[in-house]
């Protein structure tokens, strides 16, 4: 008879499959933002950090609820928002249409395109005295400086998405006899709009820095105005909150742009 093994059979160890994180992203980014606020507040309560320059989280959170109850945040954040809003749709109607004009000539496109590039990288926010003498100290001076620093990589971003578009999709139009305007709306907008809402997305962005950055410089209001007074008044906890507020501002900017492109690719 053959004997029959009773050994008892274990059963194989579930191992983590290799690459995958042992936490969800979501959850890893709260841990490291909790323990770095904790760690923030402890060093800054027994003096690791100076508090005056850099107050415990707990302070700037009073700061936060202190400039709210006085009426200073809500105004504020209006101002900025539709500057920055101004500013971004002049940008992405601009962007486009300059894009398009690189994409459409090979020559101009070679000409010219170096030059956005070098613009992209450049501080752009330093030609504000310019702006103030041609628009004067008001909002259409924020505004223009707002569009411009949004510009380059919105143009940049919309020849990348032109220059793109598969040659099959373009002969499909010519053998169904579209015109330039029909070919551009119908098949080369819409296949490069991807890549040009990563453009927008960037340009979203730096039309918030300058925005906030020239209402900061010439002290005309909005969100830039108020972190400027915060600072002057020696208010730092004040002053944090609406530094920490303006990069929620841009953070739900960029949320909201993302978005609107997937409802736009979504509605093709």
């Amino acid at each position: 008879m053959t004997a029959v093994n009773t050994a008892t059979v274990v059963p194989p160890v579930r191992r983590r499959a290799a690459g995958k994180p042992l936490l969800p992203p979501l959850v890893a980014r709260l841990l490291f933002l909790v323990f770095a606020i904790g760690f923030w507040e402890v060093a800054s309560r027994y003096g690791w950090i100076n508090a005056f320059t850099a107050p415990a989280p707990s302070a700037i959170w009073s700061g936060f609820i202190q400039i709210i109850v006085a009426g200073e945040l809500g105004a504020a954040f209006v101002r900025t928002f539709l500057e920055a809003l101004a500013a971004s749709a002049i940008g992405a109607i601009g962007g486009i249409a300059i894009g398009w004009w690189l994409h459409s000539s090979k020559k101009i496109g070679l000409a010219y395109t170096s030059w956005v590039a070098a613009a992209a990288s450049a501080p752009l926010v330093l030609l504000y005295p310019l702006f103030l003498v041609i628009f004067g100290r008001n909002s259409s001076t924020i505004v223009a400086m707002g569009a411009l620093g949004c510009m380059p990589p919105i143009i940049l971003k919309a020849k990348d998405g032109l220059d793109g578009v598969r040659p099959v999709l373009l002969n499909v139009g010519r053998a169904f006899s579209l015109t330039p305007r029909q070919q551009f709306t119908m098949i080369q907008f819409p296949a490069a709009l991807p890549v040009i809402f990563t453009g927008i997305r960037i340009g979203l962005l730096f039309a918030i820095i300058n925005v906030v950055g020239v209402e900061f410089l010439i002290a005309f209001g909005g969100l830039g105005e108020l972190i400027s007074d915060l600072g002057d008044r020696f208010d730092y906890p004040a002053m944090y909150a609406a530094i920490f507020f303006v990069v929620l501002v841009s953070i739900a900017f960029f949320y909201l742009t993302e978005k609107l492109e997937i409802w736009l690719l979504s509605s093709k």
